[in-house]
């Protein structure tokens, strides 16, 4: 996607609970399994959801552009909707004061957050709209005792996007997508917990789908990883962004500002938006940062984005990804269990 109208991301802000599960926990109840993978993951608590996370990360995200209620569309990307039949984006876009918008949810796995964020840039490069919300969120799901459990953890990003102009943090000079009927992931309607294909979801899901849509943008916009300060993938579990990124020619030192899943797992959603947070809160003008999710079904977004001078000032209006992760407190799988309601009455 190249818009004729430069497109920019005017402010963002993130949300991770409190709550941090060990991963020995997991390990310690269910006899070993995936313990090791990451050191731990963000769980939401008993009230906290996927709508009250977004809504606490879009008004930072408000806040940060200074657009209050001049929101043409807003839109959640997250696969753990708090009701079946009923948009998380109306509670946000009330949350906010804003009612004359566009309100919608997405969904596609793990990349429904770049999803919104890419009908966004189209919406506001058209002219429709002046500036548009995109959240990524999710309370990701995971059966007990899957190997998913160990990973499956809550939080998420937002981003308010606009028009290129001298107050806006960082520009979205292009991006792609890519997308096949790659079933290595997936919940059938009234099933609590998703299956996946194991180790399908390596190949031919996941690096398939990440290194065909970065190396197509790579050929579109003429670019290549040096051309890249920072690159932030979609991260399932701590090894498969490390791979991508070594595949596809970054190094790790261009990766590890943003790979947040060893500390606080995989947010599906809010996975790599939250890397971009990440990126942003440190990023200087001029740098150039590579995003690419990914979501099971199966597809990729890649983004190139370029910090602007504005980002410097404006982000002190945010809390730190960094700052949210630090800020925690251990608890045990009882705990655990009573805050994701895994035990039914």
């Amino acid at each position: 996607m190249r818009s004729s109208t430069p497109i920019a991301i005017e402010g963002y802000g993130a949300y991770i609970p409190f709550y941090r599960l060990p991963t020995t926990e997991i390990a310690r109840i269910w006899h070993g399994g995936g313990a090791g993978a990451n050191k731990e993951k963000a769980v939401a608590s008993i009230d906290e959801d996927t709508t009250t996370m977004a809504v606490e990360a879009a008004r930072i995200a408000v806040a940060m552009a200074g657009v209050d209620r001049s929101l043409g569309a807003i839109f959640v990307g997250t696969e753990s909707k708090v009701y079946a039949v009923k948009p998380t984006s109306t509670i946000v876009a009330q949350a906010l004061g804003c009612h004359e918008t566009l309100a919608a949810d997405f969904e596609f796995a793990c990349k429904a957050g770049t999803e919104a964020m890419q009908v966004i840039s189209g919406l506001v490069g058209s002219g429709m709209i002046e500036h548009g919300l995109a959240c990524a969120i999710d309370t990701a799901q995971g059966r007990p005792g899957d190997d998913l459990e160990f990973t499956a953890a809550s939080g998420g990003a937002a981003y308010v996007i606009g028009r290129a102009s001298r107050n806006s943090i960082a520009k979205i000079l292009g991006s792609v997508t890519y997308v096949s009927d790659t079933g290595d992931f997936w919940r059938r309607q009234g099933e609590r917990y998703p299956r996946h294909l194991s180790r399908f979801t390596g190949e031919p899901a996941y690096f398939h789908h990440v290194e065909t849509a970065v190396k197509n943008l790579f050929s579109e916009f003429k670019t290549r990883p040096s051309d890249f300060q920072y690159a932030v993938f979609h991260q399932p579990n701590p090894r498969f962004p490390v791979e991508a990124a070594t595949r596809l020619g970054f190094t790790i030192k261009q990766i590890e500002t943003g790979l947040l899943n060893p500390m606080i797992g995989n947010t599906y959603s809010g996975s790599s938006p939250l890397g971009l947070a990440a990126v942003l809160d440190v990023a200087k003008s001029g740098d150039k940062i590579l995003l690419c999710s990914f979501g099971s079904g199966a597809g990729s977004d890649a983004f190139i984005i370029e910090a602007q001078e504005s980002l410097v000032e404006k982000r002190k209006m945010g809390v730190p990804v960094r700052d949210l992760i630090e800020n925690n407190m251990r608890i045990d799988y009882g705990m655990y269990t009573k805050f994701r309601e895994k035990l039914q009455r």
